[in-house]
Protein backbone atom coordinates (compact mmCIF):
# COMPACT_ATOMS: atom_id res chain seq x y z
CA UNK A 1 0.00 0.00 0.00
CA UNK A 2 1.29 3.47 -0.89
CA UNK A 3 0.84 6.26 1.64
CA UNK A 4 1.23 9.95 0.86
CA UNK A 5 2.62 12.36 3.44
CA UNK A 6 3.50 16.00 3.12
CA UNK A 7 5.40 18.85 4.66
CA UNK A 8 4.52 22.53 4.51
CA UNK A 9 7.11 25.29 4.84
CA UNK A 10 6.86 29.02 4.22
CA UNK A 11 9.11 31.83 3.09
CA UNK A 12 8.95 35.49 2.17
CA UNK A 13 10.46 36.69 -1.07
CA UNK A 14 10.35 39.47 -3.63
CA UNK A 15 10.05 39.00 -7.36
CA UNK A 16 9.29 40.80 -10.57
CA UNK A 17 7.59 39.23 -13.56
CA UNK A 18 9.64 40.65 -16.41
CA UNK A 19 11.18 39.24 -19.58
CA UNK A 20 14.34 41.20 -20.46
CA UNK A 21 13.91 40.23 -24.13
CA UNK A 22 10.63 42.18 -24.35
CA UNK A 23 9.91 45.90 -24.30
CA UNK A 24 8.62 47.58 -21.15
CA UNK A 25 5.24 47.99 -22.83
CA UNK A 26 5.04 44.31 -23.79
CA UNK A 27 6.07 43.26 -20.27
CA UNK A 28 3.40 45.51 -18.79
CA UNK A 29 0.81 44.06 -21.19
CA UNK A 30 1.76 40.46 -20.26
CA UNK A 31 2.35 40.81 -16.53
CA UNK A 32 0.30 43.86 -15.50
CA UNK A 33 1.16 45.24 -12.08
CA UNK A 34 3.33 42.18 -11.38
CA UNK A 35 5.94 43.74 -13.68
CA UNK A 36 6.85 45.85 -10.62
CA UNK A 37 9.07 44.44 -7.91
CA UNK A 38 6.84 43.15 -5.10
CA UNK A 39 6.76 40.42 -2.48
CA UNK A 40 4.77 37.44 -1.32
CA UNK A 41 4.42 35.22 1.73
CA UNK A 42 4.85 31.91 -0.10
CA UNK A 43 3.77 28.52 1.19
CA UNK A 44 5.58 25.46 -0.14
CA UNK A 45 4.02 21.99 0.13
CA UNK A 46 6.05 18.88 -0.65
CA UNK A 47 4.36 15.49 -0.94
CA UNK A 48 6.21 12.18 -0.82
CA UNK A 49 4.80 8.66 -1.12
CA UNK A 50 5.82 5.12 -0.45
CA UNK A 51 5.28 2.14 1.76
CA UNK A 52 5.25 2.57 5.50
CA UNK A 53 8.45 1.28 7.10
CA UNK A 54 7.38 -1.27 9.71
CA UNK A 55 10.24 -0.39 12.04
CA UNK A 56 9.59 3.38 12.16
CA UNK A 57 5.98 3.73 11.02
CA UNK A 58 7.18 6.40 8.56
CA UNK A 59 7.15 6.68 4.80
CA UNK A 60 9.78 9.39 5.26
CA UNK A 61 10.79 11.04 8.52
CA UNK A 62 9.14 14.46 8.13
CA UNK A 63 11.82 16.11 10.29
CA UNK A 64 14.38 14.92 7.75
CA UNK A 65 12.21 16.11 4.85
CA UNK A 66 11.81 19.49 6.55
CA UNK A 67 15.59 19.80 6.88
CA UNK A 68 16.07 18.93 3.20
CA UNK A 69 13.51 21.57 2.17
CA UNK A 70 15.08 24.19 4.42
CA UNK A 71 18.64 23.40 3.32
CA UNK A 72 18.03 23.18 -0.43
CA UNK A 73 15.23 25.71 -0.92
CA UNK A 74 14.19 27.91 2.00
CA UNK A 75 17.68 29.13 2.95
CA UNK A 76 18.20 30.30 -0.65
CA UNK A 77 14.87 32.08 -1.16
CA UNK A 78 13.68 33.40 2.21
CA UNK A 79 13.89 37.21 2.35
CA UNK A 80 15.58 37.35 -1.06
CA UNK A 81 14.83 38.73 -4.50
CA UNK A 82 14.03 35.68 -6.66
CA UNK A 83 15.11 37.52 -9.81
CA UNK A 84 18.61 38.41 -8.64
CA UNK A 85 19.61 36.50 -5.50
CA UNK A 86 18.94 32.83 -6.27
CA UNK A 87 21.46 31.21 -8.63
CA UNK A 88 19.25 28.20 -9.43
CA UNK A 89 16.49 30.54 -10.65
CA UNK A 90 18.80 32.48 -12.97
CA UNK A 91 17.24 32.99 -16.38
CA UNK A 92 13.71 32.09 -15.22
CA UNK A 93 10.79 34.44 -14.86
CA UNK A 94 9.90 33.61 -11.23
CA UNK A 95 6.25 32.71 -11.74
CA UNK A 96 4.70 30.16 -9.41
CA UNK A 97 4.86 27.62 -12.24
CA UNK A 98 8.59 28.12 -12.74
CA UNK A 99 9.22 28.10 -8.98
CA UNK A 100 7.40 24.78 -8.58
CA UNK A 101 9.45 23.20 -11.38
CA UNK A 102 12.75 24.57 -10.07
CA UNK A 103 11.99 23.39 -6.53
CA UNK A 104 11.06 19.93 -7.85
CA UNK A 105 14.44 19.81 -9.59
CA UNK A 106 16.21 20.89 -6.38
CA UNK A 107 14.48 18.36 -4.13
CA UNK A 108 14.38 15.33 -6.43
CA UNK A 109 18.02 14.32 -5.92
CA UNK A 110 17.83 14.99 -2.17
CA UNK A 111 15.05 12.55 -1.26
CA UNK A 112 15.02 8.78 -1.70
CA UNK A 113 14.52 7.78 -5.33
CA UNK A 114 10.90 7.58 -6.40
CA UNK A 115 9.27 9.10 -3.32
CA UNK A 116 8.75 12.69 -4.49
CA UNK A 117 5.17 13.04 -5.69
CA UNK A 118 4.30 16.74 -5.76
CA UNK A 119 5.60 20.23 -5.15
CA UNK A 120 2.95 22.93 -4.70
CA UNK A 121 3.80 26.58 -4.24
CA UNK A 122 1.17 29.00 -2.98
CA UNK A 123 1.92 32.57 -4.06
CA UNK A 124 -1.21 33.92 -2.39
CA UNK A 125 -4.06 32.28 -0.54
CA UNK A 126 -5.88 32.07 -3.89
CA UNK A 127 -3.08 31.22 -6.37
CA UNK A 128 -0.88 28.13 -6.54
CA UNK A 129 1.06 26.02 -9.00
CA UNK A 130 1.92 22.34 -8.68
CA UNK A 131 4.35 19.95 -10.29
CA UNK A 132 3.73 16.26 -9.78
CA UNK A 133 4.72 12.86 -11.08
CA UNK A 134 1.13 12.49 -12.36
CA UNK A 135 1.46 14.15 -15.76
Amino acid sequence: MTVLVGRRESFNAAHQLYDPDLSDDENRRLFGKCVNLHGHNYVLEVVVAGEVDHATGYVVDLKVLSNVIKTHVICDVDHHNLNTDVPWLKGLIPTSENLAQAIWDRLGPEVPAGVLRAVRIWETDKNWAEVSDQA
